[in-house]
C-alpha cells in the first residue's frame, strides 16, 4: 500500500489543510497552545502513515498511528470546548476524523505483523 493507492492519505491530507487554516485564525495565546498540539499531532499521524505503507512491521506503526490518531480527537474536543472552534467546525473536525479512523480501522485489520 503506497499514498497513492489508499484513501485514508488524500483524506489526511485534506484534513491536515482544513486544520492550517482553521488553527491559523486562533487567538495568539492559544495559537502557541491548542494550536500547535492539533498540528504536531496531525503531522505526526500523516508521518505514521508514510512509515507504515514503508515498513515491514506495518501492524505496529498503524497501532502506534492509532494512538496519535485518539490524541488528535481528544485536541479537537478540546479546542471546541474552549470555544476555538463553531458547532460546524467541530462536526466537519470529528466526522472527518471518524472516516480516518474507518480507513485506518480497515487498514490494520488487513496486515499482520510477519513472523520472526
Amino acid at each position: 500500500m503506497t499514498e497513492t493507492q489508499s484513501p485514508i492519505f488524500a483524506k489526511t491530507y485534506d484534513f491536515i489543510l482544513w486544520l492550517l487554516n482553521h488553527t491559523e485564525k486562533f487567538p495568539k495565546s492559544e495559537r502557541f497552545r491548542m494550536g500547535r498540539r492539533l498540528e504536531d499531532s496531525a503531522f505526526t499521524f500523516y508521518e505514521l502513515l508514510i512509515q507504515a505503507s514503508r515498513s515491514q512491521h506495518k501492524r505496529s506503526v498503524l497501532l502506534n498511528a492509532d494512538l496519535e490518531l485518539d490524541k488528535l480527537r481528544l485536541y479537537v474536543r478540546l479546542s471546541q470546548a474552549r470555544d476555538l472552534s463553531t458547532l460546524k467546525q467541530y462536526q466537519f473536525a470529528s466526522s472527518s476524523l471518524v472516516e480516518i479512523g474507518k480507513l485506518l480501522g480497515g487498514w490494520i485489520k488487513s496486515v499482520s505483523e510477519p513472523a520472526g
